[in-house]
Parts: structure tokens; sequence; C-alpha cells
């Protein structure tokens, strides 16, 4: 687990400066802390630092083969590389250490960029072929490593994360107005977009190719979920989904250091918890709480939860303050805008875990697998409000729109009627309407049929979807856009700002994969949600932890903080006329909103969580990235891009 980078003048025959690359490499040292390596060759520098966790001693990077071939720079875990390893060994390759990165340098001559296909793991990478003067540069299926670029004037620089980026160019990063229109819908930025412009992030899936003096983009993982060809029986799907559980499990606790748990009181991390316990234990289990004052507290849950499947339980108390306190920071730490309450518990309980061990397990997964969240009931009870007659529709529209603050409900009645496919997924993932958003934007600022921008990049998913059910197709989009680039982006970030390795079970290849295949029926019965899943959580969960309400590191909490503080002092940026977004949104439709919240009649917390964050962002990130302040030097802020 470590930090990546490099820059490649694939179409400029310059060389590249060392200094770049060390200074590109000093920018992301958090990432690891234990070792840093270089690799410098004519027109191509690549850059490494290291968080040790499988071979201790042998694994340093970059790494070669024996005769200097290839070589590589890598970022994450390669669950399968024993297997691999034993594979390529049968045909004759010889390796030098026990370490994953060098299964992907003969992997890599044995099957070309093909050994993408083979690896079950987590990993942003880069990989050098020498003869053929060929940078490979690529993002894992599942999208839980990071990998951002900048292509400009012939020369490509990339990196775990944008720091490295901005380092090693001196430019004034542009902000993105399309970007971030959409991250004002989706609470998030989607793949390929940041919300700076000319800097972007590989998609999960995707790699860069650069050679002979051209680098294009394109997807490596195209994997297409056909439907079990038998209906599976129930118990049948049951046994073998814990089979995989169980393989997943344990390949993802190979480590030579120590390995904990961050557990909720919800049962994804408890299952998670009783599969860790058949290979070994006790775990350290680490919680975050707010309070015996809080309904939603975890703690005691947590606990109960631990003491029943016999981890060691560590409690994490977060307050209010600490909470308002410590925003500006997280969100220096994410580098782009997230507007999801999770980021505050998941910095500060990575931060404890970091002082007893290097690698922590997550339950991320099963509810964008499962369909765990009220849209997927939704999506997959949605064709019966299409087959009604529109009369009836209209109607009942027409009286949830008149309805007080149930903003979620008017979205989903709104979005679930839309018929093209695409657009009716992305209008389910919106906090609000397309025309809601622009209208907070300044006249001219946004370019046309901006709101529909992110369809278009969700297109070439399509051919993927061409035998899945409605729920399934959703959750495939899901699986690729929103997981990745919203919940398991910051997971990284704000662990890796410890220097803790997170590892996501539940997203094994093989358990992703199998779900994909399964029906609706599956995922969502009777208006249940995540019926299978539940399924095998009743051989290891007590009824009690099994009927607990889904809380999520009790997030409510938060949520209640900050629409507390619409009150006090996070609504100050949004009524300060000087506030630098201002310089792309118009003051008077952001008053409006909060006037509208603050009075009852609509919920708009979550977009004005976003609002705040994008100030929060702006004043921590932007101005500390070479951006001139543009109130001070009397340039319009943002509107200009803020040079």
């Amino acid at each position: 687990m470590c930090g990546i980078c490099g820059q490649f003048n694939f179409a400029r025959n310059e060389p590249v400066e060392s200094e770049t690359v060390r200074q590109m490499t000093s920018s992301i040292a958090h990432r690891g802390p234990d070792d840093e390596g270089y690799f410098l060759s004519g027109r191509l520098g690549l850059g490494f630092r290291r968080l040790s966790i499988i071979d201790l001693a042998g694994g340093h990077q970059p790494m070669s083969d024996a005769e200097e071939t290839v070589w590589v720079i890598f970022n994450g875990e390669i669950y399968n590389y024993r297997e691999l390893r034993a594979e390529l060994q049968s045909k004759g390759h010889e390796f030098r250490t026990n370490s994953d990165t060098e299964v992907i340098i003969h992997g890599y001559k044995k099957w070309g960029a093909e050994v993408l296909n083979h690896l079950n793991g987590m990993f942003g990478l880069a990989i050098w072929d020498v003869k053929k003067q060929r940078l490979v540069v690529a993002r894992d299926a599942m999208g839980i490593k990071l990998i951002y670029y900048r292509i400009t004037n012939g020369q490509l620089t990339f990196g775990s994360e944008i720091r490295p980026i901005l380092t090693a160019q001196d430019f004034k990063p542009e902000i993105d107005p399309v970007a971030l229109n959409l991250f004002l819908r989706f609470r998030y930025t989607p793949s390929p977009l940041t919300v700076f412009q000319g800097i972007r992030k590989l998609a999960p899936g995707t790699m860069l190719i650069a050679e002979k003096g051209k680098c294009r983009e394109l997807r490596w993982y195209n994997y297409t979920p056909v439907p079990f060809s038998d209906r599976k029986d129930e118990k049948e799907a049951a046994e073998e989904l814990l089979e995989l559980y169980r393989g997943g499990v344990k390949r993802h606790l190979l480590s030579d250091v120590p390995v904990g748990i961050l557990l909720s009181g919800g049962i994804d991390s408890g299952l998670l918890l009783a599969l860790m316990n058949e290979q070994g234990g006790p775990w350290p289990a680490y919680t975050i709480g707010y309070g015996e004052t809080f309904e939603d507290d975890e703690l005691t849950d947590a606990k109960e939860t631990a003491a029943v499947l016999g981890a060691r339980h560590v409690p994490v108390k977060l307050s209010r303050a600490e909470f308002e306190r410590s925003l500006p920071k997280i969100v220096e730490c994410l580098e782009e805008p997230i507007a999801s309450s999770s980021i505050v518990p998941m910095y500060f309980v990575s931060q404890r875990a970091r002082q007893d061990v290097k690698v922590a397990l997550i339950g991320q997964g099963p509810d964008e697998l499962f369909g765990g969240y009220t849209r997927h009931l939704g999506v997959h009870y949605g064709n019966w409000w299409r087959w009604l007659p529109s009369v009836i529709r209209s109607s009942v529209s027409f009286a949830v729109d008149r309805l007080p603050r149930n903003e979620t409900l008017k979205r989903g009645v709104s979005s679930l009627g839309t018929l093209d496919r695409m657009k009716r997924y992305q209008d389910v993932f919106s906090l609000a309407p397309a025309r809601i958003i622009e209208e907070l934007f300044r006249d001219d600022t946004l370019p046309r049929r901006n709101g529909d921008e992110v369809a278009d990049y969700w297109r070439d998913l399509i051919p993927q979807m061409a035998h899945t059910d409605e729920l399934g197709g959703f959750q495939l989009l899901e699986i690729r856009s929103s997981l990745p680039d919203e919940l398991l982006m910051y997971a990284d970030k704000l662990s890796m700002a410890h220097s803790l390795e997170v590892r996501v079970p539940y997203l094994d290849r093989t358990v992703v994969e199998y779900v994909q295949r399964l029906g609706a029926g599956f995922k969502v019965r009777n208006g249940s949600r995540k019926w299978l899943h539940r399924r095998v959580c009743e051989r290891y969960l007590p009824s009690r932890i099994l009927k607990r309400k889904k809380r999520g590191f009790a997030v409510n909490v938060v949520d209640d903080w900050f629409h507390s503080s619409l009150t006090g002092k996070l609504q100050e940026v949004l009524l300060d006329e000087n506030s630098l977004m201002f310089g792309l949104l118009n003051p008077r439709p952001v008053r409006r909103l909060l006037e509208v919240h603050q009075s009852g009649r609509q919920d708009n917390h979550k977009l004005l969580f976003s609002l705040v964050m994008i100030e929060q962002w702006l004043r921590r990130v932007c101005l500390a990235t070479k951006i001139q302040d543009p109130q001070s030097a009397g340039v319009t802020p943002c509107s200009k891009a803020l040079r």
C-alpha cells in the first residue's frame, strides 16, 4: 500500500527533471512513510512511497524483472497473487521476491496489458515497457484506488492524488463549472472529471496507454453479467455466496502487519467480523460514537457486537465542536469536495485505528450489491409506477409535490417516470432536479445541456447492462460510479491521510461478479432489502443484531449537527456575499434555498451541506494550490477560474 506518481513526455523528446519527480513523491509522503523509490530514464520519471504490508523486506519499488525490461510502481494489494505466482512459475517465470508487485511484472510479460484482467485486488499502477517504450497506467476494476492525471503539450503527469500533479506543473488550476454542477447534483464528481479543469481521474476499470507519441484512454474491465441459466435455489445461492465471502475475507486478511476492523453497529460489519474470526483473532474493532444523548449513537450496539463475536472493542468519541473544527482540515485531505457526513467519522476512526494497526477491513459494499438503500426500492418497483395510467401518475405526483419537506419522495416520484434508462438512473442519483441546480449558477457560467454530461460518460457502460434487469442495471452504474467516486474515494483519502490501509472484502471481484448475475428477487423481496445477504447473516448474528436499524457510523447524528448549524456558524458562508463560491453562484437562489429550509417547507440540508463543502474546499484547497485570492486581486472568483 503506497502512493505512486510519474511523468512521461510521450510526445516530447525532453528528459523528465529528477527534482520534479522527487517533489511529486514528497507531496504524498503521508501515503507511504516506510520507504521511497524512483525510476528515471530520459523522458520518463516514476516516484513511489511505501506503506509496508506484505514482504516487508523485499517489496521495494519501482520494481523490475531481472533483465530490467519491465518496471512497475503499484499502490494497493493483489489478493490472488499467490495463485498467479504459481501459474506463472509453471510457465517458466522466476521470482526474486515474495511480494504481490512482482506478479504484475511477470504477468505483464506473459499477457501484456491483459494482465489487468487476471488481477483480483485494488490498485492504481503504472507499467513501463522498456522495449516498446510504452507506459500503461490503470485503476482497478472496482475503483477502490485512484489515479489522477493531466495531459498537456505531449506530457502525461499522474498520481494517486491530485497533489503530485499540482506540484509537478507550474500552472494555476481552473475550476470546471460543469464538474461543479455535477457535484451539486450528486454530492461527488463522477469520473473522469474533477473540479479542476484539465485534471481528470481514471474511471474504475480503465487505463491510459502512452506510446508512439500518443496517449489514449480505454476501458480494460468489460465484465458483462449474464443471469444464471437455471433458476437458482435460494439455499444453494446462500451457500455459494457464503463461500465467496469466506474466500474474499481470507484473501483480504493476507498481511505481515497487524489487522483490525472498522465496526459499526450494523449487520455488514458484524458479518465481516464473524467471517474474520474463522481465520483467526481476536481482532481489534474500532467504532465512532457521539455520546449517550444521541439516539443514533452506535457505540453501545457495536460494543455488543464485538462482545458477541469476541473482538476487542475500541470506542472513538467525536463531539460537535470537533466536527465543526475539523471539517476544513478534512476537506483539504479529500482534495475534491465530497458532501457526505460520513467523512468526519471516517477521518477520526481511521486516526485511532492507525495507533494500533496498519490494515483495517471495512464492511462497504452489500448496500450497493444487494439493494440496501431506499432508492433501490424505488428503482425495483419503478416499472409498476410506469405501467400506471398517466392520469393516475399525474394525480399522485401532484399530491406528493405539495407535501412539505419530503424532497426524497418528490425526487423519486419524478425520476421514476423518466422513460430513458440512463437519464432515469441519473435522476435517481440527483439531489435536486437539474433546473434547480442550474438556477444556482450565474448567467452564462454553464455551457448548454450541462446537466446531461454525466449520462454521456456513463453510456459506454450500456453494453455491460445488456442482460440486467432494472435494478441490476442501476446497481452496475452505482458500482462503477457513486461507490468508487464517492464512498471509496473518501475512504482511501482519509485512511491514507493517517497511513492506514483500508480493505473492502465484500468488493472482491468474485463476490461482485457473482451477485451481478443474480436477479432482483435475491436482493429486494416483498419490500425487504438485502434479502440474500441477510440469509447469510442469519447464520452468524443473533436476531437482536439483525433487527437493528441501518445507521452506518451513525451519520444521522452528523446530519443533525449540520442541520442545527444552519442557524449558526455554518450558515454564515451561505449568507456572506463575499464567499468565494459566489464567483460562480448567484447569492439570491442560494439564500432562498436556506430560507425555505429554515421555514420547514423544504428539507434542503443535503444540498446546503454541499454548498458549504464547496466554500470550505475553495478556502482550504483552491487558495492553497497556487490560486490567487480572487477577492483581494479584484478578480471575479471562480468565474475566471480563480486565476
